[in-house]
């Protein structure tokens, strides 16, 4: 999978998301990006293995934006099924996410000092766009944006790992794809 269209096809769906979600119609933006997601399954080498990566990116990352809703530190203007957790586009985007990790992130994988400064700039940073665009609210902006640097910090290497484990776009012979073996 080409670098350039992984970055571009994540630029392009997560402002759609952050957008859309602004407008009060998050749908839009959760209908780009699903797009993308079957975009970047289709020019996967293994689809199935790269599914598993993106649903425990949605598991983890709407897990983690659900603790920072109930907390109170972040709001969403749209999107909530439940007010205890957080917008289904936010789950989306953490699909997104997750088809980056294997490509035009991959090169953070062997590198878990620069993934770990990677997650506590780029992590609050992506949420302060998102309130710039309107898409999102820091409700307790300090304690938010100390939490997301913390949790980035954590998660950014623990989703490299994952996807590192769980690799559709790297052609890799069956002896090294056990989680033991690697």
């Amino acid at each position: 999978m080409s670098l350039l269209v992984n970055f571009l096809a994540f630029q392009v769906a997560w402002f759609s998301a952050v957008i859309s979600a602004a407008a009060g119609q998050p749908w839009i933006g959760m209908s780009v990006m699903a797009v993308a997601v079957m975009l970047h399954m289709t020019l996967v080498a293994r689809p199935a293995t790269e599914l598993g990566l993106v649903v425990v990116c949605a598991v983890i990352g709407g897990t983690w934006d659900s603790v920072l809703v109930a907390l109170g530190w972040v709001s969403y203007p749209s999107g909530m099924l439940h007010d205890a957790f957080a917008p289904y586009w936010i789950v989306g985007m953490w699909m997104l996410f997750a088809t980056t990790l294997n490509v035009s992130l991959g090169w953070l994988k062997s590198r878990a000092s620069l993934a770990v400064l990677f997650g506590v700039a780029g992590g609050p940073l992506a949420y302060l766009t998102g309130a710039k665009l309107g898409g999102i609210v820091l409700s307790q902006p300090l304690f938010a944006l100390m939490a997301l640097a913390a949790g980035w910090g954590i998660m950014m290497p623990l989703l490299l790992i994952v996807a590192r484990r769980l690799d559709g776009v790297t052609v890799r012979s069956a002896a090294r794809t056990g989680w033991i073996l690697d």
